[in-house]
């Protein structure tokens, strides 16, 4: 178990977006399963760590515990309160039911008549859980960036079922990115390109600042389904 351990921490150590100096990881290993667990300082980090232990061999699972630094701190009330807002606000969810769970309650924020999906969410200690049914993989997918670009939470996790079930791929992924850099209104996304290849984004193209590059970014990281991204947009005045 110690020589596993070692290994991953090796591993963690070779990823340079994880300061693990500011950010200590604590491990566990039991019976092939690996628990990750404490504060990273953003989505990438927290993607990267997982990456990086997962491809050992000796990891047969994974338990995530990493939780991301927020980018400013908010009460779990004010972190339901704009995920909400964005949800009933989204257009593509128009026909969608919405409703949020506080405690053992289920409170109803829209019933269309006809819904075509459902969406239950849940913020506890600034972790926003998604649940519910969907009618597609990037309704899903927008779900969870939506509830990302809340800059108070801590991590995001997406249990939408996508009904029927679809089998992701490449170009589905790509879509995805795609839509979320167009609905960002802090991005240009007419000025930056997307490939995918075995879920690892390439994003590039030339954009006027560093901030809006950043910003592309981590709209890529933030869509479900992506493990990498490489960020190659040019900035130029």
């Amino acid at each position: 178990m110690t020589e596993v351990l070692d290994r991953v921490r090796a591993a963690l150590a070779s990823e340079p977006r994880l300061d693990l100096h500011t950010y200590p990881i604590t491990l566990r290993y039991v019976d092939g399963t690996l628990t990750l667990e404490g504060e990273v300082a953003d989505v990438a980090a927290k993607k990267l760590a997982l990456e990086r232990a997962a491809a050992l061999p000796e990891v047969a699972g994974i338990l995530d515990r990493l939780r991301v630094r927020p980018a400013q701190p908010m009460g779990d009330g004010e972190i339901r309160d704009l995920v909400r807002d964005a949800l009933l606000q989204e257009p593509a969810f128009a026909e969608f039911a919405i409703r949020r769970r506080l405690g053992e309650r289920i409170e109803s924020l829209r019933e269309p008549p006809e819904a075509r999906g459902a969406l239950e969410l849940e913020v506890d200690d600034g972790i926003v859980t998604l649940n519910g049914r969907l009618p597609g993989l990037d309704a899903k997918r927008l779900a969870g960036v939506l509830a990302w670009w809340v800059p108070g939470n801590r991590d995001v996790i997406n249990g939408i079922a996508v009904e029927p079930p679809e089998e992701d791929s490449d170009e589905a992924i790509l879509e995805a990115v795609r839509l979320v850099l167009e609905k960002d209104p802090f991005v240009d996304a007419s000025q930056i390109r997307v490939g995918v290849k075995h879920a690892l984004v390439r994003l590039t193209g030339l954009v006027p600042s560093e901030a809006e590059r950043e910003m592309a970014e981590f709209d890529a990281w933030y869509v479900f389904g992506v493990d990498k991204v490489d960020n190659r947009i040019e900035v130029r005045a």
